[in-house]
């Protein structure tokens, strides 16, 4: 592995740890900057695809504001993200791959998978992602961050 390669790695978790540690702390703009100018966070059913630092700001604002509105805090966020396979496509960028895990004060809330596109935006070692894909594989009842799936209707005899 050359060093160019290790520093490029390297600096690739240090925007997965960036991102981390402003969404647990619910700072919405630090969140975006981590994302390249027209670079995309797409939460999938939970919220859709969001193009753009402004677009991502105010649905994380509209995030927190929900979740807020719905019970206040949810006390101390801490995502934990583990298993973090990066592969170099190019000098400057990448597909990045990881688990995560949320912990509210509900205990665990919910839990899924992270696949990331990121780019150098500048010479030397500003990574950004160009697109982040959340996928939610379960969420604990009552969870904070995740609303349960409606019921489904009762069916008539």
């Amino acid at each position: 592995m050359e060093r160019t390669d290790l520093i490029a790695r390297e600096s690739i978790r240090d925007l997965l740890a960036r991102y981390t540690w402003a969404a647990d702390r619910g700072e919405t703009e630090a969140v975006a900057d981590c994302f390249a100018a027209e670079g995309v966070l797409d939460v999938g059913e939970h919220g859709g695809r969001w193009e753009g630092r402004d677009q991502i700001t105010t649905e994380l604002e509209a995030v927190a504001a929900r979740v807020a509105e719905a019970g206040g805090s949810p006390g101390p966020v801490r995502h934990h993200v583990s298993s973090v396979v990066i592969d170099l496509d190019h000098h400057d960028s990448a597909t990045v791959r990881s688990y995560f895990l949320v912990l509210t004060s509900i205990g665990p809330d919910h839990w899924g998978r992270y696949r990331d596109r990121v780019v150098e935006t500048a010479p030397g070692g500003r990574w950004q992602f160009a697109e982040r894909v959340v996928r939610v594989d379960g969420h604990a009842t009552g969870s904070l961050m995740v609303p349960d799936a409606p019921s489904p209707e009762p069916r008539s005899s």
